[in-house]
């Protein structure tokens, strides 16, 4: 056919995983359409509409397209389609502005990219990879939390004072940083402030790595288009002023702009491309989750499951007139705690499990005055004898109220484990933001392994999406029971994840077969993306613990993954709190009876508190000082111990590390010559065949040499 090259126009189309974005230019290069909309995982209406408005503004004309973004890529090769990744599109553009341009930063919705420029060199392109912390989808997760619109985060963030630590690496971390500063009644604009600088901080540290990033820079995507505050918070945190930065035009648009210097791209009527992208065939995004087994077949097998689940039985005991000896146990976690008191045979009398809400101290005096109200409830006269503390408010618990003795949150799951199953060799806690592995050989603790930056496999991780479903966690949990067809989740940040649940539930899906298919991703997110343990053995006798263990789903969907079966106790919520309270009692024994007052205990709350400003590096951390009615202190928000610590040793001095160690390397020689001195020094034996250079990797072992040789 003849067509007439002074109607040729070049299109670039970037569908990502929240928003589409199209440019059309002319054959001068001007703009002559261009959109940026939110797709809400329904791609092909509002691919429709965009079609139908270039149709209406330049007609039928002919295009030269190409594709770029995370939701076009599979799009692309249906329809044999040009593409190009979204991080080349961005270089393709920058090669074709300022020539003093050194850095792109791009916020999109569900990833961050740096590119770095240099001449007469490739670019150094990076990108986040399976954690969307610091994305646009973080930013309306964070903006649901506060239920605000994310232009009123940008209206507050303005006239925020001051900022406040929030863990952007993790959305689920982040969410509980938030709630936590609510909790204490932070003024909304700082806690605004405080996420678009924890977003600025994520994105350049984790994609920069040290590497400096010079000016001039392009800032890109629609986060930093449209979101001033966060803008602000980069140019904060880079310490550079606005001419730093090079301004373009629709800084949301720029993948789309680079696509469009694509010379590959094959010539398309505008009716050819719609027929082609529109195509129910094509534009339908494919999930295999053939593989996923349903959990239950019916009710008959989750009943004869669940009785063969409590054979294990319950350890409890009623309180009823019980007045001999008692011990606490208390687990300060980071959303919830747990409490529970034991007697001398190590019976539980009584337990509490509640969230803290972001006051840990007040959590657990609401629980005591429960024990209260039942203790007398049941004309019980319980002599507790003895506290302990652990997990995140371990010391803080301590402190507040007078316990003896803490305990590191691993040992106290492993000591109630071995009381479930004194032959246990694996234990598997997942709780609300952690999860651990515990291996046992031979009775001993052999290995343990945490998660770090992400939280994808936890219980907060169900409960974020139970509450976004406007289901309560228990209806959720139960709907993925008998789920027929488990949706294929796959093992990736929650952030990323929002977005396919998003397209399922457009889809059609039910919510018992996305609350399925959540049940094996965090078992998959647990075991294989975050916990490492593929091909690894766990062992025959698996103990599982943590609240989000009393999700009868992910336990089965576990066993499933395993093809084995795993041992639960009848509160696996509560064996932290468990393995306290025995290591009290263990404490305890041997010494004078030293008893706690309940009514003492519940009088915690009459604390003082005073923010310094601690001065002993250059990092200035803000420094809360708790004083108690016991006269206890403790400090909190230290980066170190150096100048404000909390242990029971606070009033001694502790030790220079570095003295000591530059004694042990270099004090060698001196102890030898003084030796030579000694009378007795011609009747000693001396070996003096190995010689150790103290340098490189050496330098620093050379302590152990010397201790052995």
């Amino acid at each position: 056919m003849n067509i007439d090259n002074t109607k040729i126009y070049r299109a670039g189309l970037d569908v990502g995983s929240t928003t589409a974005k199209m440019v059309v230019a002319d054959s001068s290069d001007n703009i002559v359409y261009s959109v940026y909309r939110r797709h809400n995982a329904d791609i092909k209406g509002t691919l429709k509409d965009t079609f139908s408005e270039i149709r209406k503004q330049l007609g039928n004309i002919n295009l030269k397209i190409t594709l770029s973004g995370s939701a076009a890529m599979g799009l692309a090769e249906r329809c044999s389609m040009s593409f190009i990744q979204e991080v080349v599109a961005l270089n393709n553009f920058a090669k074709n502005i300022q020539d003093d341009l050194h850095t792109i930063i791009d916020i999109g919705g569900e990833d961050a990219k740096i590119i770095f420029l240099e001449k007469d060199a490739l670019p150094d392109m990076r990108m986040n990879g399976n954690c969307a912390g610091g994305t646009g989808a973080f930013i309306d997760q964070m903006s649901a939390i506060l239920n605000l619109s994310i232009g009123e985060m940008d209206y507050l963030s303005q006239k925020s004072k001051r900022l406040f630590p929030i863990a952007s690496r993790c959305g689920v971390f982040s969410k509980t940083d938030v709630q936590n500063l609510v909790a204490k009644n932070i003024p909304t604009e700082d806690i605004c402030a405080s996420i678009f600088h924890a977003i600025a901080v994520q994105v350049v540290s984790a994609l920069s790595r040290g590497k400096e990033i010079n000016k001039k820079i392009l800032l890109a995507g629609g986060p930093l288009t449209f979101i001033t505050s966060l803008k602000n918070a980069f140019l904060e945190y880079l310490n550079i002023t606005e001419d730093a930065l090079i301004e373009v035009e629709d800084n949301n648009l720029l993948v789309a702009r680079g696509c469009l210097y694509n010379k590959h791209a094959e010539l398309l009527s505008l009716d050819e491309i719609e027929n082609k992208i529109l195509s129910d065939n094509n534009i339908t995004l494919e999930y295999n989750d053939k593989n996923l087994k349903q959990l239950f077949s019916s009710q008959e097998e989750y009943k004869k499951w669940k009785q063969n689940k409590e054979t294990l039985g319950s350890n409890d005991k009623p309180l009823t007139n019980y007045n001999g000896k008692a011990y606490l146990g208390i687990d300060s976690g980071s959303t919830t705690t747990k409490i529970v008191l034991i007697d001398n045979e190590e019976h539980i009398l009584f337990k509490y499990y509640n969230k803290n809400n972001g006051n840990p101290i007040l959590a657990v005096i609401n629980g005591l005055q429960q024990l209260k109200k039942t203790i007398q409830k049941e004309n019980a006269k319980p002599i507790i004898c003895g506290g302990c503390s652990t997990g995140y408010g371990e010391d803080l618990i301590k402190a507040a109220f007078s316990f003896d003795s803490s305990i590191v949150e691993t040992i106290a799951h492993y000591k109630a484990a071995k009381k479930i199953l004194p032959n246990v060799d694996f234990i598997l806690d997942i709780g609300g933001q952690d999860m651990k592995a515990i291996y046992i050989e031979d009775g001993v603790l052999n290995r343990i392994e945490l998660n770090e930056a992400c939280s994808s496999g936890c219980g907060t991780f169900i409960d974020t999406f139970a509450t976004g479903l406007g289901y309560k966690i228990e209806e959720f949990a139960h709907l993925a029971l008998f789920g027929q067809h488990p949706c294929d989740l796959g093992t990736r940040c929650t952030v990323f994840m929002n977005s396919k649940v998003k397209q399922f539930l457009r889809e059609g899906r039910e919510v018992g077969d996305i609350s399925a298919g959540l049940s094996y991703s965090v078992v998959r997110n647990c075991l294989y993306k975050v916990l490492k343990l593929e091909g690894k053995s766990l062992g025959d006798h698996i103990v599982i613990q943590g609240g989000t263990m009393r999700n009868d789903s992910i336990v089965r969907a576990l066993e499933i993954m395993l093809n084995r079966e795993v041992y639960r106790s009848t509160s696996p919520e509560l064996m932290g709190a468990y393995g306290c309270a025995l290591h009290s009692l263990a404490f305890q024994q041997n010494k004078e009876v030293k008893t706690l007052d309940l009514d003492d205990l519940i009088q915690a709350d009459n604390y003082t508190t005073r923010n310094t400003v601690c001065k002993g590096c250059e990092n200035n951390c803000m420094v809360t000082t708790y004083k108690f009615t016991n006269n206890n202190m403790f400090h909190s928000g230290n980066r170190c111990e150096k100048i404000f610590n909390s242990s029971a040793s606070a009033t001694v001095k502790g030790d220079n590390i570095y003295h000591y160690k530059y004694k042990r390397l270099f004090g060698s020689t001196k102890e030898f010559e003084k030796e030579k001195y000694n009378p007795n020094y011609k009747n000693k034996t001396f070996t003096r065949q190995i010689g150790i250079p103290r340098a490189l990797n050496m330098f620093e072992d050379y302590p152990f040499w010397k201790a052995m040789f």
